[in-house]
């Protein structure tokens, strides 16, 4: 089948490589032609783990290309995977597929399929659909499709094969059955629906699961205060299979493009219809609140924090991405500087992407370095190689050592047996004094 994707973005580009995969014919088009440049050359223009890969093994498959026009042209089915940021309202701006609409309208002369896989509101694939007529200059038919992407970065590709669903929306069930048709190698369980329940379903995902996360972050601030361990709490909670095991770490809250995003749009689309959804703003709120009682722990700890020396291990959202959208690390990083601590970094992928947003910090090429005379190291990002950390060895490059662990990688007993004061998120010390 020939497939058409448009957006070389996180989306875009897992998509490619999936479809590319399992035997389709891609066209990727985007509009930056240096990101399209790098493509042709053989590099992956993002990081995500075996993307790179997956590319090279079906580059075969694979072509490129610049404009909408081509994709239009190209493929049976064309996906639309461009960003839909979030404006100052919280509602996400859409002009980047209103644009894509209008250009598929202007463009295509044949039959085809197009499928939202960006995150939209409910109502957008109507929106598309009307855009599309508009627009069009050659008289074919055409049908629209909502079908949202649930990818995590960092294990994009194995979540992409690996799906617990794959949900389709659309009211024309021989579109159903092409789309099926293009995802059967993956053998993921299809989920139909109309396109309006398609697109809800994604926003009720995520807004979940960022609930999810802010409650038992929520539960840390009264484990600290009343002895408890979170992440005992959250253990002996997982296990009951009503409630399930999965993003229930207690840490510095959630970053990233998509939770943030979302979870202000469903906000967005609630209020436009007159309801007050409280649960989720306090879920925002909670979310926001976690780096401000981090920053307190470490000034109270610290006796103040200027001309400190503070180190902090990683930047990204989260591990195994080069992703700095709203990541935790820079309302962190920004404050501390502010208050006049001197701050050394180290990330092993996100460095570059980081340096346009941090500023006025010491970035360094190894843990080592960044150890070398520092008051205190903060864990960020919870990225595999830290727990391969020669603790023992950096503990004697340190003027003091002090491990705030933002993200409740290690225990406690083990690094104070090593020498450290270590401070984590919702666990008391074993002396009973809670770190605070």
């Amino acid at each position: 089948m020939r497939i058409s994707v448009i957006g070389a973005g996180y989306v875009g580009l897992v998509q490619t490589a999936i479809m590319a995969n399992i035997g389709h014919d891609v066209m990727c088009v985007d509009s930056d032609p240096e990101k399209i440049k790098k493509l042709k050359n053989g590099e992956c223009p993002i990081y995500e783990p075996e993307l790179q890969d997956m590319i090279e093994d079906a580059k075969a498959q694979i072509f490129y290309g610049n404009t909408v026009e081509q994709a239009a042209n190209w493929g049976e089915i064309v996906f639309v995977c461009v960003g839909t940021p979030e404006k100052e309202d919280g509602s996400p701006d859409l002009q980047y597929i209103d644009n894509v609409a209008k250009e598929i309208g202007e463009s295509m002369r044949e039959h085809i399929i197009v499928v939202n896989k960006s995150t939209v509101p409910p109502g957008t694939a109507h929106r598309v659909k009307e855009i599309i007529q508009k627009y069009q200059k050659f008289p074919t038919t055409f049908d629209v499709v909502s079908n949202p992407e649930f990818l995590r970065e960092g294990c994009a590709i194995h979540d992409a094969m690996n799906g617990d669903r794959i949900v389709i929306g659309t009211d024309n069930w021989k579109t159903a059955e092409k789309l099926i048709e293009a995802y059967q190698e993956l053998q993921t369980q299809v989920f139909l629906t109309d396109t309006i329940s398609a697109e809800m379903i994604k926003y009720a995902s995520n807004a979940f699961l960022a609930t999810k996360i802010s409650f038992i972050n929520a539960i840390a601030q009264i484990c600290e205060q009343v002895g408890a361990d979170v992440k005992e709490v959250a253990r002996g909670m997982g296990l009951d299979h009503r409630i399930g095991d999965k993003f229930l770490g207690a840490g510095i809250g959630w970053g990233g493009s998509c939770f943030g995003k979302d979870t202000s749009a469903l906000i967005h689309i609630a209020d436009q219809i007159g309801y007050d959804f409280k649960m989720l703003k306090a879920t925002k709120e909670i979310n926001e609140q976690m780096p401000k009682e981090f920053i307190q722990k470490i000034q109270t700890n610290l006796n103040g924090v200027n001309d400190k020396i503070i180190g902090v291990l990683g930047v990204a959202f989260k591990p195994d991405t080069d992703d700095m959208r709203d990541a935790r690390s820079i309302p962190i990083i920004q404050k501390l500087v502010k208050e006049g601590a001197i701050v050394k970094v180290y990330d092993p992928v996100a460095k570059h992407n980081a340096e346009k947003i941090l500023t006025n910090v010491q970035w360094t090429n190894t843990i080592e370095e960044l150890a070398e005379n520092t008051d205190a190291i903060l864990i960020i990002t919870e990225w595999k190689e830290f727990k391969d950390i020669k603790w023992r060895e950096i503990k004697q490059k340190m003027r003091n050592p002090r491990i705030f662990d933002g993200r409740n990688m290690f225990e406690e007993e083990e690094m104070k047996r090593i020498g450290y004061e270590y401070y984590s998120i919702g666990r008391p010390n074993k002396e009973g004094i809670h770190n605070q």
